[in-house]
């Protein structure tokens, strides 16, 4: 299932050369990640509610083409893999005017307890194992 943020690109995050500084993808992603859960059902604030935390284990992101003050992305986003313990996020950011393919990326994260010890979804908390497994992109 893919789902599509978007938002407007503020004056703040761009450099000198007025493009979008490279570090703000990530909480670009950040941001489509979150509401793309929350859309789904499965918002931060529930998981951890339940004693389940999500940490970055890692990222990636590719620049093909820049983003300037003023632009509007739509960043679309989906969960590309999923084991029950550890799941995959990825993002295509689009010029909304252009069209143009701007960015690729993806996270990489897991499901631990509270004291951030890995957790087996699928054991421990079966309706929500369930509920991620229906948002996995085919």
């Amino acid at each position: 299932m893919k789902q599509i943020y978007e938002r407007k690109i503020n004056y703040y995050e761009t450099d000198k050369m007025g493009v979008v500084h490279h570090s703000n993808y990530i909480r670009f992603f950040e941001e489509a990640r979150c509401e793309f859960l929350e859309k789904s059902g499965l918002p931060y604030d529930k998981l951890e509610a339940n004693g389940i935390m999500s940490p970055v284990l890692g990222f990636s992101c590719q620049y093909k083409q820049h983003v300037t003050f003023g632009d509007i992305i739509e960043i679309h986003t989906s969960v590309t893999s999923y084991t029950g313990v550890k799941f995959t996020v990825s993002y295509e950011v689009y010029n909304k005017t252009t069209g143009a393919l701007c960015v690729t990326g993806e996270s990489m994260h897991c499901f631990t307890d509270l004291d951030l010890k890995p957790l087996n979804m699928k054991k421990h908390h079966p309706d929500i194992y369930e509920k991620f497994m229906s948002l996995v992109e085919n």
